[in-house]
């Protein structure tokens, strides 16, 4: 958890920005993860040093080559702990006609950093400016990694907050709550086909790491947690290099990040590739059928991007795998002939394991749609023989365009670390989603449908043209009121209105 003198400090570094001209959210946060990631690579360059040093040995890998670049700056001046001692104009020209193509060459090296990094635009205008948040990023503590992905969180959540562009980032406690129903195992193989800024896969890590803490010790696992473990995919590469910050500096080595429209090309090499799709898929509406992937239309023939979502994860699943997705509540009742036969695939040929009911608020403010989560697994055989429906009203946060938290820290989250009361269960269902769950197969299968969660039989499903929305099998309960008979009304109104008259002749005596 970051305390308030980080946060004052990163305020400081985005006030610094604004105050600068650079008002654009995505911008600032594009040109902080450029000059962390220089940060970084001097610190793996003194890493390398000190090695070499203690082994009495030349320099394994060298990230700043040795002599000088083609303008004739020595590699060395391009460090982070050299250029930050730079008078700001000399560090200006320093970092923008020296570091930043020197950057963009970095591709050669395989990670998926220095990839992402092949595009980079260094847009800081002013001397004043670029000194200034060096000073201020210099000052922050990057030797901890529980304090590096707090401290990105913390700035990715400053884009959720600036209005349009939050349609990047998934409410991090719905994240977890997913995460948490899924529980990623050190074996798995996990992908997001539309990950903006990683952060399903971040959240899949940090989980690994506190539930199966052996993992980084054992060498095949670290190795597979590290290189083989995480695939995330996008088409905006402003996302691919914030995805792939955010999972560095979580303390993922080198995950797969990389460019691609999920939707409009076949990856015949990611069929059945993965053992666990975790994601919150765009709900545009409708793409051009030309380059939608052919493979996809086979499997449901839809111009809607959230149908093809759909389809597609069940497509990069290998069987046996299981996936958590948000989906808008149209996929789960829309009458197209599409709509019909997706769901019909995921109770009949899948197994649909779960359909959770968001409130409506929970991506607010920057949309309002109503939405659940669908957890199925991949079997290609059936074996869905009930569905379990939970009701989810309340997240932990107000339901209106502030989202306010509604409980103290402690309180919020699918794992709080305080236990809630049944007043504050009404405020925060995320723990009782997750303790119901673990009982879908037993206690859950004995609660009436008038509940706030319960199973529905496949049978009963089928019979309903397979519609997957909550509000067809709840049942209401209808509290018995009993009214007293109109004669009876009448009667006590006209003895009321003989006792006000009663009351008035007293009172004119009274007076008179």
């Amino acid at each position: 958890m970051i305390t308030g003198e980080l946060k004052n400090k990163i305020d400081r570094i985005w006030d610094t920005f604004w105050s600068g001209g650079i008002a654009n959210p995505l911008e600032v946060i594009e040109q902080i993860t450029y000059l962390l990631f220089l940060r970084r690579l001097d610190d793996l360059h003194t890493l390398e040093e000190n090695k070499s040093a203690r082994l009495k040995r030349t320099i394994e890998r060298r990230i700043f080559p040795e002599g000088k670049d083609e303008r004739n700056l020595p590699y060395e001046d391009m460090r982070w702990s050299r250029f930050k001692n730079f008078t700001p104009a000399e560090m200006f020209t320093v970092v923008s006609e020296h570091v930043f193509p020197f950057l963009r060459t970095l591709g050669g090296d395989d990670s998926t950093y220095a990839k992402h990094m092949e595009g980079a635009r260094f847009t800081i205008p002013t001397p004043a400016l670029l000194s200034r948040v060096v000073d201020l990023l210099d000052d922050v503590p990057m030797e901890d990694r529980d304090t590096k992905g707090d401290l990105y969180e913390y700035m990715l959540g400053k884009i959720a907050t600036a209005g349009q562009n939050g349609q990047f980032r998934t409410p991090r406690h719905i994240i977890q709550l997913m995460v948490e129903l899924t529980a990623p195992q050190p074996t798995d193989i996990i992908c997001d086909p539309a990950c903006g800024t990683a952060g399903f896969l971040v959240c899949a890590g940090e989980h690994l790491r506190k539930h199966h803490p052996n993992t980084l010790h054992d060498e095949k696992l670290k190795k597979h947690f590290h290189e083989r473990m995480f695939h995330g995919f996008d088409f905006d590469n402003t996302m691919l290099r914030i995805g792939s910050m955010n999972m560095l500096l979580h303390g993922v080595e080198n995950p797969d990040i990389r460019y691609r429209d999920s939707l409009a090309q076949d990856y015949a090499s990611d069929e059945e590739a993965y053992t666990l799709v975790l994601a919150n898929p765009p709900f545009a509406g409708s793409l051009d059928y030309e380059s939608t992937s052919k493979e996809l239309l086979k499997v449901v023939k839809t111009k809607k991007t959230e149908l093809l979502f759909v389809a597609l994860f069940m497509r990069l699943l290998k069987p046996g795998g299981r996936a958590a997705v948000i989906v808008p509540d149209g996929v789960l009742f829309g009458s197209s002939k599409a709509h019909k036969e997706l769901r019909r695939m995921l109770v009949e040929e899948q197994k649909l394991d779960a359909v959770v009911s968001l409130p409506g608020g929970v991506f607010k403010p920057y949309a309002g749609v109503s939405t659940a989560i669908l957890l199925f697994t991949k079997t290609n055989s059936g074996g869905t023989d009930h569905v379990w429906f939970y009701d989810m009203q309340a997240d932990g946060w107000s339901l209106d365009d502030k989202r306010s938290p509604l409980l103290s820290e402690d309180k919020l989250g699918p794992v709080p670390s305080a236990e809630l009361s049944e007043d504050e269960h009404a405020k925060n269902n995320l723990p009782d989603v997750l303790a119901r769950w673990q009982e879908r197969n037993y206690g859950e299968l004995k609660r009436a449908r008038t509940e706030q969660s319960f199973c529905v039989p496949k049978a009963d499903i089928a019979a309903q043209g397979y519609d997957l929305s909550l509000n067809r099998y709840k049942e209401v309960v209808h509290e018995e009121v009993e009214y007293r008979a109109p004669k009876e009304i009448l009667e006590s109104l006209a003895k009321l209105e003989a006792e006000i008259q009663q009351g008035m002749k007293e009172l004119e005596g009274m007076l008179g």
